[in-house]
């Protein structure tokens, strides 16, 4: 059967099945199922666990033999299965369902991968796993869910924040689930039972390179080229994540480009600002920039970070590291390069 990650703690009350399959990108949400699979199974008297980390070399005789031989405090067992990258041959495959068809539930298999695509998610050992027991696809929370996401998080641990700090906390964290989940953890530890404000957030969320690109961007916005630029060269200096960094910039610009063409529609800078969800602290650099610069310039600035992100990536033998200079200094009302 098919589960969604948010049903599976219902489901495991009900009953624990012969096998899990757990797969997708979202690191906290996958080990998170995968804890939760592992402690119903203690409390199911499951005490061994025997863990099997597929890699080339990995002998697939290793799954059979751990499905037949017996638990050394026990009858039952939990085997993991991690995958990794998720690709599976024939040999493999064909190792994995011969498991499942003897499997009689005495042991439970937990496996665990990557994000699969849509051809594996039709293969004969998915298929396997899903008839003998659950397929959990696990889905990254998108950006407009994002803040309800954190939101109940911190309710979870009995911390109160208010919108602007949410917005902010989502804002840094990029996405990342794991980061914020930390995040919380730790403004809970510094604030107890005081409401979170995102002065609070802005003060507490820890200082990395992830983190500082943000000073980046507002420096750039704020038209404060040399301190935008010499927080980049920092920042790349200090082995910051590049293309992190570049998704960043880029979502900000990408925002910036929405609203400036709404108001070249005619619509009123506060609302667009407003319907944007841009934190109220930020809106004096919104306006300065979205003065200085119009649709048009920030849809080229938009295909020079596209530029970027191939060279990073080393689709192209262009700079990366020149062209994102080009990027902060243009963002920032500078044409230091000559760049049309």
């Amino acid at each position: 059967m098919r589960i969604r990650s948010e049903q599976l703690s219902a489901n495991l009350s009900k009953q624990l099945l012969p096998a899990y399959l757990v797969t997708g990108d979202e690191l906290l949400i996958s080990q998170e199922c995968c804890d939760a699979i592992r402690r119903q199974s203690r409390e199911q008297g499951i005490s061994e666990r025997e863990v099997l980390n597929v890699d080339r070399s990995f002998d697939w005789a290793q799954l059979l033999d751990a499905g037949q031989s017996m638990s050394l405090f026990g009858d039952r067992k939990l085997i993991e299965l991690r995958l990794g990258s998720g690709k599976m041959d024939q040999k493999s495959s064909a190792a994995l369902q011969e498991y499942l068809q003897h499997a009689d539930g005495s042991n439970i298999l937990l496996v665990s991968c990557a994000k699969l695509d849509s051809r594996s998610m039709n293969s004969k050992w998915v298929k396997a796993l899903d008839s003998a027991g659950a397929v959990i696809q696990v889905w990254p929370v998108d950006r407009q869910h994002l803040n309800n996401w954190i939101m109940q998080r911190m309710r979870m641990i009995g911390l109160n924040a208010d919108n602007d700090a949410v917005q902010l906390l989502a804002d840094r964290v990029e996405g990342n689930l794991l980061a914020a989940d930390q995040e919380i953890s730790k403004l809970k530890i510094l604030v107890g039972e005081q409401t979170v404000s995102a002065d609070i957030v802005a003060n507490a969320v820890a200082s990395s390179a992830r983190y500082d690109v943000f000073k980046l961007i507002d420096s750039a916005l704020a038209g404060k080229t040399g301190n935008a630029l010499q927080m980049l060269n920092s920042l790349l200096a200090e082995g910051g994540e590049d293309i992190a960094m570049l998704g960043a910039v880029t979502r900000e610009i990408r925002t910036l480009y929405q609203c400036a063409q709404q108001l070249e529609q005619g619509g009123s800078i506060d609302r667009v600002l407003d319907s944007a969800r841009v934190w109220d602290k930020r809106k004096a650099l919104y306006k300065n920039t979205l003065r200085r610069l119009k649709s048009s310039q920030l849809a080229k600035l938009l295909q020079l970070a596209s530029k970027i992100d191939a060279a990073q990536k080393g689709q192209s033998k262009e700079n990366s590291v020149v062209l994102f200079t080009n990027l902060v200094s243009l963002l920032s009302g500078q044409n230091l390069t000559g760049l049309r």
